[in-house]
């Protein structure tokens, strides 16, 4: 996921936009100013959100727990191994659109290319996948699920950004509501969503939250392909969605991302590292979909985030009515 740091401050923006002719549009303005973006250190806003969330909600720790409970017995009994056998499950995707500047109400064929982006990603055909190091090449894994577009939902708001709380979600906050979510993966596109300093990326729901506001939220730029983007983002926020941790387990040398085979590390991964790079004595698996390293080294997950990822379509997971 590429990060884009601060350009000018606002105070600059506003003075700017101030002396700007009356021929200049609300739009042209909005856009400019939308150059402008500081990415949090948290660029994935995910954990966060399920940090909030959880304290608002404490039965969801206890749902959550269920699916990890289903998930260790899934993988014990080879229930992800037969899924995988009966080939490739079909994940319908609704795309809905909130915007409030023509710039943020992307084309679909933004879409499309986002969707083309996870097809790559998740069926072991992404580009950049040359350049796994030989240390990694044993255990990267084909997930075998495919992405479809099935309908965009177009809205438009007065809202010019989101904070990452789920109100995008519901038409009574002018937002788009959910479209039958045990079916389909729902992606709110907004505009800029600032929160704890910066500007987050996107972030996701994983399995085990409300069906009214399951799925993924993203930022428009980081949708497809753009100036910023190659689509990784939303790679990265779909392995949420299917109960993946990032893969530094969200804590220092020692924390799980519940995975075997992904390196310990003691932290996200910044910019394009250079391979090796050794923290906790083992090397990082800085290309891995899950990390923060820039679109273009993100290549590959593993058999064992495979393995984790299709449980939840196994008999009994969460997302069990997607591979029916």
């Amino acid at each position: 996921m590429k990060r884009i740091y601060l350009l000018a401050s606002a105070l600059t923006l506003i003075f700017a936009s101030c002396e700007k002719s009356s021929e200049t549009t609300v739009d042209e303005t909005l856009a400019a100013e939308q150059e402008t973006l500081a990415i949090a250190a948290d660029q994935c806003g995910t954990m966060g959100v399920l940090e909030e969330k959880i304290a608002e909600n404490p039965e969801l720790a206890e749902k959550m727990a269920a699916v990890e409970k289903h998930t260790e017995m899934a993988i014990e009994r080879g229930l992800t191994k037969r899924l995988a056998a009966d080939g490739k499950i079909e994940i319908p995707v609704v795309f809905h659109v909130l915007y409030n500047s023509d710039s943020e109400n992307i084309p679909t064929s933004q879409l499309e290319d986002q969707i083309s982006a996870l097809n790559e990603d998740f069926n072991l055909s992404n580009p950049g996948r040359n350049s796994i190091p030989a240390e990694f090449a044993a255990v990267e894994s084909n997930i075998g699920v495919r992405f479809v577009l099935e309908d965009v939902i177009r809205v438009k708001t007065k809202k010019r950004q989101w904070r990452p709380d789920d109100s995008m979600k519901f038409s009574s906050s002018d937002g788009s509501d959910v479209v039958n979510p045990q079916e389909f993966l729902n992606i709110w596109v907004v505009s800029n969503m600032p929160y704890r300093g910066g500007n987050i990326l996107g972030y996701a729901q994983f399995p085990g939250g409300s069906w009214a506001t399951d799925g993924v939220v993203m930022d428009h730029r980081f949708t497809g392909t753009t100036q910023y983007s190659t689509g990784r983002t939303a790679t990265h926020e779909v392995g949420h969605w299917l109960n993946l941790r990032h893969i530094w387990g969200d804590g220092g040398c020692g924390a799980t991302d519940y995975v075997a085979d992904t390196p310990d590390s003691d932290g996200p991964s910044r910019g394009c590292p250079t391979y090796p790079t050794v923290n906790c004595g083992t090397t990082d698996m800085t290309m891995n979909f899950m990390d923060y390293s820039d679109d273009p080294c993100l290549n590959m997950f593993t058999e064992g985030q495979k393995s984790r990822m299709l449980s939840v379509f196994s008999n009994g997971g969460f997302r069990a009515t997607m591979a029916d």
